[in-house]
């Protein structure tokens, strides 16, 4: 199954399209029909998020105790960390910077169909505030459990780091933890092998839900946008796969080979948190340590989302485009500052790059109601972004990693998972109670 999972997803993909598509032009939309299979086919993409969360929150704590647990040297943590936020704030700038580049050169938001005022406010509704004193307090749990319950990356983050370094102190007194802690790891591991089998009937629904909801037409009004979007994305993976070559070499392109699977999953449920546990895994075959990844990929899906970084800056020139507002050099850089700093940890808000874009919008005196222009194309946009994002961590963990002197010897990139007994040759009565010959 593992080996053919690649293909499976991408059969899920064009399958999701096909009936997607067949339900948009052969159901009338506003008839009970139309609903009950678009929340057929929510049901089947929600069912897989659902297991996917449920296995997050275990697996980030377990994986970040036993490696830091397992480091030993409590400076060695203060070092990736500090290499890893240089990578960051570098990959930021590279990706806000691109964006507003790209922007400029196409200028894909010049004739873009401006919605009615109202209807505009109507689309976007009431978008919460991003408070930077907020976000900063929100990074610091107050309660361990309701952290773990809500599955809130950022706080999992901080508590785990106490716990890895505690124990690590503690030495022996606590080995029983770091055993149970890396039971509990290779436990939620052996679980996402078999969610993961679910995976490509979650993206058959999730592609066919957007597309039966949306059509294949709406592409067509936003075609320019689409690909100049995608096209800059393009060159933002040839910078940062570059930027991995300098460090890995000839291994970046193995590293492209052992993610696919998660990049796959990221862009058909535009969902980095869905690629998360697969990542893990596939890092872990790639020679990634756990105590490197344990760490850096929670870290990297708060502050490195360099996809939803380019998307922020190219949305909100696209706005202020398609309103004809031309704005100066001076003020875009203003615009790639602001967004840097108010980009990072939006990871854990709801409609994150949205409330990002009218945030920035309003600080600048542009419509926040243009943000109304992008929803109708956002999936389409996000699942680029997404994936990008997931490419972003992955060079990013593999480079710190190579950087530390610590990447090992690759297994193979498909590898068995072990079973779970069954077939015996008891057929299943052995904890019965029933003698065997019945």
């Amino acid at each position: 199954m593992d080996r053919k999972l690649t293909w499976y997803i991408f059969a899920g993909m064009v399958l999701g399209v096909a009936v997607g598509y067949a339900v948009h032009v052969g159901v009338a939309a506003d008839s009970p029909m139309f609903e009950y299979i678009t929340k057929t086919f929510k049901l089947l993409s929600d069912i897989f998020l659902n297991l996917i969360k449920l296995l997050v929150a275990p697996l980030v704590l377990s994986t970040i105790v036993v490696g830091i647990a397992h480091m030993g040297d409590s400076s060695a943590l203060g070092r990736i960390g500090v290499r890893a936020l240089t990578w960051f704030i570098t990959a930021s700038f590279i990706s806000i910077g691109l964006g507003l580049l790209m922007v400029n050169l196409f200028q894909p938001g010049i004739g873009a169909p401006i919605p009615e005022a109202a209807e505009a406010a109507k689309m976007v509704g009431e978008v919460k505030k991003l408070d930077a004193w907020e976000f900063t307090l929100s990074i610091f749990p107050k309660n361990a459990l309701e952290a773990l319950a809500t599955n809130n990356i950022l706080q999992i983050l901080v508590f785990s780091v106490f716990a890895g370094v505690a124990l690590s102190a503690i030495g022996e007194k606590g080995a029983a933890l770091v055993r149970g802690s890396e039971a509990l790891a290779e436990m939620m591991l052996q679980i996402t092998g078999y969610v993961m089998r679910f995976a490509p009937v979650a993206v058959f629904g999730a592609i066919a839900k957007v597309v039966a909801s949306s059509g294949l037409a709406i592409l067509g009004t936003y075609f320019e946008l689409l690909v100049e979007f995608y096209a800059s994305l393009v060159l933002l993976w040839i910078i940062l796969l570059t930027m991995g070559w300098v460090f890995l070499r000839g291994k970046i392109w193995q590293l492209i080979r052992y993610i696919r699977e998660p990049l796959l999953i990221a862009f058909s449920t535009a969902s980095s948190e869905a690629a998360l546990p697969k990542m893990f895994e596939q890092l872990d075959r790639f020679g990634v340590p756990r105590r490197i990844s344990g760490f850096m990929l929670p870290l990297g899906y708060s502050f490195n989302l360099d996809g939803s970084m380019m998307y922020m800056s190219f949305a909100t020139l696209f706005i202020a485009q398609a309103y004809g507002i031309e704005l100066s050099i001076t003020t875009q850089i203003l615009i790639l500052l602001t967004l840097m700093v108010s980009s990072k940890g939006i990871a854990a808000v709801p409609r994150a790059s949205l409330v990002v874009i009218t945030g920035t919008l309003a600080q600048f005196g542009l419509p926040v109601e243009g943000v109304a222009i992008i929803l109708a194309i956002d999936q389409f946009l996000d699942m680029g972004r997404t994936a990008t994002n997931v490419v972003g961590n992955a060079v990013a963990t593999s480079v710190i990693t190579k950087w530390e002197g610590m990447l090992e010897v690759p297994e193979p990139a498909e590898m068995e998972l072990p079973h779970a007994p069954h077939d015996t040759p008891e057929h299943g009565k052995r904890g019965l109670d029933l003698p065997v010959g019945e």
